[in-house]
């Protein structure tokens, strides 16, 4: 009888040892994770879902702090893409990196709000809010959630202002395309306009803006998105399938 106690006493300390010393859950585990600017020291912070200029018009939930995070191996990658841009002249101007699950989920509720348009005027102004989920402006899962994704453009450093990329970061429409009156694979620009709702143009010099950013980012191993010209995923990312839910704030390493 006092063997069987013994045992049963040995198993209640065992089962209380594991649920007190568990290993996070995969989407909730950092470890390899890191704050951009300790990879890239010369990066400009622009944390637009920290602050209230984004197309909510309210800090993104998970923001804890105006930092960014990327896996190391994004990290590292970026840190070349800093290298080259600054040869030219320029610096990296992030502002989004790795986005946790409870942000995108903020998108989807806040889409879900069709009488929200507080910010329609300076992100969807040519667009219903209803077609943003069918236009997939919006979606319940993002790269960004993985960890190695990134949203970006560059800082001239002779004029010290912001490259004028022809549109904002986060304009929902065809102007934000790529292939926005040009050609992204061979770098041509040719003008057409034809898919703006509202007739919009960028102009020769600001496409060849958009191609400097572009081609540093696919020198360095990230791969583009053809609705996006600031948003570039790293092509051999080391979580394809895991979409974290940790909070955006400086970590200690």
């Amino acid at each position: 009888m006092k063997q069987i106690i013994f045992a049963i006493a040995c198993a209640t300390l065992l089962l209380v040892s594991c649920e007190t010393n568990t290993v996070p859950a995969p989407e909730e585990n950092s470890d390899d994770f890191i704050t951009l600017t300790d990879a890239v020291p010369d990066a400009i912070l622009e944390i637009r879902y920290y602050g209230t200029y984004n197309f909510v018009g309210t800090r993104i939930d998970g923001y804890l702090q105006p930092t960014a995070l990327l896996t190391r191996r994004a990290a590292d990658s970026l840190h070349a893409v800093s290298d080259d841009v600054m040869a030219q002249g320029y610096r990296l101007k992030i502002y989004d990196a790795y986005r946790p699950q409870r942000g995108v989920d903020h998108f989807v509720r806040w889409a879900a709000d069709i009488a929200d348009t507080m910010m329609k005027p300076y992100f969807y102004p040519d667009l219903d809010k209803s077609v943003l989920f069918d236009q997939e402006y919006i979606m319940a899962k993002s790269g960004h959630t993985r960890g190695s994704t990134v949203d970006l453009t560059l800082f001239d450093m002779t004029t010290e202002k912001e490259v004028d990329m022809g549109g904002t970061f986060d304009w929902f429409g065809p102007e934000s395309h790529p292939d926005f009156c040009g050609n992204p694979e061979t770098g041509e620009y040719n003008g057409d306009n034809s898919a703006s709702p509202a007739g919009r143009s960028i102009t020769a010099e600001q496409f060849a803006n958009r191609m400097i950013l572009r081609e540093a980012m696919l020198r360095h191993g990230f791969k583009p998105l053809d609705s996006e010209w600031w948003h570039f995923t790293l092509r051999n990312e080391p979580y394809p399938d895991t979409y974290f839910t940790f909070p955006v704030q400086q970590l200690n390493k």
